[in-house]
């Protein structure tokens, strides 16, 4: 079971996503005061991380740059999920080190779900795959 982390302040988004993750069948850490990000990272080891950008105290520039400094984060993919949109801020996040950059606008909970399967290789099997030899697919 892949382990995702979620660095997000807003409870109202929090229970949305760790709902869709779960459902997914991931295991979902939460993080929702930013200071404590790399020491739950260090102790959850997570397979993703999703990651605001605009967060109190420490915004989400400084964590994804932190992680991408410490050698022992480095398999770990990092998924922006943020408001911020502009092509500077896009730019930037992946220029810092994560693998994705999406606004929460534009993308519904599922779809995060499944830009998360498609970084980690894990798509769903074809209806195909579901058919005894020699019938036909499911329209």
């Amino acid at each position: 079971m892949h382990k995702i982390l979620l660095i997000e302040d807003d409870p109202l988004l929090v229970d949305i996503y760790t709902t869709k993750l779960k459902e997914a069948g991931f295991k979902t850490v939460l993080v929702d005061h930013a200071e404590k990000a790399l020491e739950v990272i260090d102790a959850a080891k997570p397979d993703v991380i999703l990651l605001d950008i605009v967060l109190p105290h420490i915004d989400g520039w400084e964590i994804l740059q932190s992680i991408r400094q410490n050698s022992s984060f480095k398999d770990i993919k990092i998924i922006i999920l943020s408001n911020l949109g502009e092509k500077e801020e896009i730019e930037r996040g992946l220029r810092l080190g994560a693998d994705q950059y999406l606004i929460k606008a534009h993308y519904t909970p599922s779809e995060v779900v499944q830009q998360i399967k498609n970084l980690i290789g894990e798509t769903p099997p074809s209806i195909q795959e579901h058919n005894e030899p020699g019938e036909m697919p499911l329209p």
